[in-house]
């Protein structure tokens, strides 16, 4: 049976023509069209046809869409472009998780358009192609989708730190420097970090236990039970203790992405950003595509924590330096978990980590 509207589209990584392993999660915050093609050759041209017909409407930041191809042949002359790609099915997987291949190989094709919150919108089968485009164009800015404002899950607690902490810790950046911040990618069942453009950003660590043990105590005292009186969850556990400097020079961006999709982050529950110096730089806001255009600006001492599944970014900085402390909370249920993938977590030069979190 094909997907329902409201229903919440399966979520999956698949090879691209131009990337080797794409996560349909990246999707939200736009609207996407999943093209289940037909086998017949002459109905697939038409669907083909469509596609390529109403290219322009397919502008990446409103909408995008996805041709899903079963067979290599098919995939090895296809084309990623602006807009127009394609998801390679090898073994069908995705057109079963979507109804559109049955247990027994039946094939049902289909159109299947999904809101920016990765829910399914509307589909329609091949004879329903008109009026499928017809809902393309008319389709409204994806903030609007919902028909009413929408406001992301997060919490905002200001006076974590007081100024003098935020200075401390903007001080200590600046003497010891910051390295360049990867990201975390699944590679080959190894949680592996990459260095590439899609951040840029640089974080300094405090490995000083009494420093930790000050920051510690804030956060169990000003924060921990806001967290608990908003999503009822107890962090016991803090994962790492650094300082992060989003510079203008450098472009300052974290594009969107998922905090715990990895074997070595799944255990991560919840993210904290804390602004260190908020009045003194532009730009460098977080941003929750699934949730709308709005942007979220904590006041220096101020915190913003969010679920570590929602889709966010940090905007670039247009102007001056951000600092900002960005640890992870999580529970000793997480650290079981962590424990038991621990050995998953690859770093530089092959050797296994060995990540504290206290």
């Amino acid at each position: 049976m094909i997907m329902q509207p409201g229903q919440a589209a399966p979520w999956f990584s698949a090879p691209t023509p131009s990337t080797a392993n794409f996560s349909f999660s990246s999707l939200g915050g736009r609207f996407t069209l999943l093209a289940f093609l037909p086998s017949d050759a002459a109905a697939r041209q038409q669907a083909l046809a469509a596609m390529e017909a109403h290219q322009v409407l397919f502008d990446q930041d409103k909408l995008v869409s996805f041709g899903v191809l079963r067979d290599r042949e098919s995939f090895s002359r296809a084309r990623d472009r602006a807009g127009v790609m394609w998801f390679f099915d090898r073994d069908g997987a995705i057109s079963r998780a979507f109804g559109a291949l049955s247990a027994d190989g039946a094939e049902t094709p289909y159109w299947c358009l999904i809101d920016p919150s990765l829910r399914i919108l509307m589909t329609g089968t091949m004879d329903q192609t008109d009026q499928v485009f017809a809902a393309l164009r008319a389709l409204p800015d994806p903030g609007d989708h919902a028909g009413v404002p929408l406001h992301a899950p997060v919490l905002v607690v200001p006076r974590v730190f007081e100024p003098e902490m935020c200075r401390r810790l903007v001080d200590f950046y600046d003497r010891q420097g910051g390295l360049p911040s990867g990201t975390m990618r699944q590679v080959g069942g190894k949680t592996v970090a990459v260095l590439d453009d899609f951040k840029s950003r640089k974080d300094a660590t405090i490995e000083d236990n009494a420093f930790r043990v000050e920051l510690r105590s804030r956060i169990e005292t000003r924060l921990i039970r806001q967290i608990n009186r908003a999503f009822q969850f107890n962090p016991t556990r803090i994962e790492r203790y650094i300082v992060a400097c989003y510079d203008a020079d450098d472009g300052g961006y974290f594009r969107p992405h998922r905090d715990n999709t990895t074997s070595a982050t799944a255990h991560r529950k919840f993210a904290c950003s804390i602004n260190l110096n908020a009045e003194e730089f532009e730009g460098g806001d977080l941003r929750f595509p699934e949730f709308g255009p709005k942007t979220y600006r904590p006041p220096t001492g101020g915190a913003v924590v969010f679920s570590c599944s929602l889709l966010h970014e940090a905007t670039p900085v247009t102007q001056g330096r951000r600092y900002a402390f960005l640890p992870f909370f999580f529970d000793e249920a997480g650290e079981e978990l962590r424990q038991k993938n621990l050995h998953t977590l690859q770093l530089a030069e092959d050797k296994p980590a060995q990540a504290a979190a206290t």
